[in-house]
Parts: C-alpha cells; sequence; structure tokens
C-alpha cells in the first residue's frame, strides 16, 4: 500500500494557482469521490493554519520568490489552531522545479527567544534545522516577519502521493509577530470569492486527478500566501 507524506527527500511537484468559489466548488465534488479528507481535518473538513515566516529588512525572502530564483529556502515557524501544543519549524525549500522540506520541533519559549533576538543557545542546538536557521539569522540577518493565517482543506490519494488543498481566508498581521496571541489583530489579503488550490504529488500525478483539473479555470499562477502577506508592507 503507498505511503502519504507531505515530506519527501526526492522532492515533490508542486503547482499552485488562484481560482473563484465556483470552481473551488466545481473540483471539490468530483474530488471527494475519488480522495479522502485529510485526516486533521476539524469538524467542517477544515483546519486552521497559522504560520510566522522569517526575513530580513531588505525582504530577501520575499523577493526570491517574487524574482522566480530557482534555488531559495523559506523558514517558518507554524501551529495549528492558534494553539501552542505543536509547534514546529519548517523550511521549505525549491531546487530547480522540485520543492524540498524539512521540519522540527520547537516551541513556544523558543520563539519567543528567537523573537527578542536571543539566538545564541541555538548554534550548538541538536537540531540540524534550528542550527540551520541559525546560520541563516547571522549571515542574512533573517528574523520573524509576518504571521500568517488561513483555512485549509486537504484531500490526499495515496497512488502518486498526491495532496490536494484548498486554501481560504488568507490574513496577515503586516509586521506583528506576536504569533501566540489569540487576538491577534489581522486583515484579510484574499477575497472571500477566491481560494488558492494547491496540487503536490511525487513523481507523477495520476490522469484521474489531472483529467478533473482540466475543467478548473486556473488561467493565472497565485502568489504564495508570504507573498500575498506581505502586500501592504
Amino acid at each position: 500500500m503507498p505511503i502519504h507524506t507531505s515530506f519527501n527527500p526526492n522532492g515533490r511537484q508542486e503547482l499552485k494557482y488562484g481560482i473563484s468559489y465556483i470552481d473551488y466548488m466545481l473540483l471539490k465534488n468530483k474530488l471527494r469521490h475519488v480522495m479522502k479528507l485529510d485526516p486533521n481535518a476539524g469538524p467542517k473538513g477544515k483546519y486552521l493554519i497559522r504560520s510566522c515566516y522569517f526575513d530580513n529588512i531588505n525582504n530577501k525572502v520575499l523577493n526570491e520568490k517574487k524574482e522566480g530564483y530557482l534555488n531559495r529556502d523559506k523558514y517558518r515557524v507554524r501551529i495549528y489552531g492558534k494553539s501552542a501544543e505543536v509547534v514546529n519549524l519548517e523550511r521549505k525549500s525549491k531546487r530547480n522545479n522540485l520543492t524540498f522540506k524539512s521540519k522540527c520541533k520547537t516551541s513556544r519559549e523558543e520563539f519567543e527567544k528567537i523573537r527578542v533576538g536571543d539566538i545564541d543557545w541555538m548554534k550548538g542546538d541538536d537540531r540540524e534545522l534550528m542550527r540551520d536557521l541559525y546560520i541563516e539569522m547571522m549571515q542574512y540577518q533573517l528574523k520573524p516577519m509576518t504571521v500568517v493565517d488561513y483555512e485549509r482543506e486537504a484531500y490526499i490519494y495515496l497512488y502518486g502521493n498526491v495532496r490536494v488543498t484548498f486554501d481560504s481566508k488568507v490574513q496577515s498581521s503586516l509586521r506583528n509577530t506576536d504569533m501566540f496571541n489569540k487576538h491577534l489583530p489581522m486583515v484579510d489579503v484574499l477575497e472571500p470569492t477566491e481560494f488558492i488550490l494547491e496540487v503536490k504529488y511525487d513523481g507523477y500525478l495520476p490522469e484521474i486527478i489531472r483529467y478533473m483539473l482540466q475543467g478548473i479555470n486556473t488561467k493565472h499562477e497565485a502568489y504564495s500566501k508570504y507573498q500575498l502577506s506581505r502586500m501592504y508592507v
């Protein structure tokens, strides 16, 4: 039986588009007959993701995304449902046309230290990803830059290790990085009728999934959620 995972050491393909609410409904109603809803989904089939992204004063990460660098890295701390129960440090890397992900557990306490510039402890940490972030912070002066919230509805298909997600209600904290504040002021950066469709898979996209995507109006590639969150700052 195939195994479903978002972390493939050989990299994954990733397609990302902006779609309308109508296309979201059409595609969702097709996919639900052949794909399974993500087991992490809540009672309504969705879950809230909150991430704090790292960048520097020169917007290194943002500009590399805008300019389409073939090789780039993006660091973020991620939680779910505004809870500190599960806190992960993640790195999303682009190498040519493939996407690679790494992650390790962290904590609210560690993030708060990083947020105020207390990072000396990171250089000797047991976690390689934490040490890598320390090097990036020292070399490029990366720091927590902005918090992004969104609702995710995800479907999985084991053959080809396919994951199709619909992200909506994307919000930004602008430059406030107090991510564990459940009442953190946020502003909308996506229209209520807009969704971000992401299709991720390993070596191949099964024909049945490819066929279902053909009828959806995906004329333009969507901005990344981090890029959307920095529209005003």
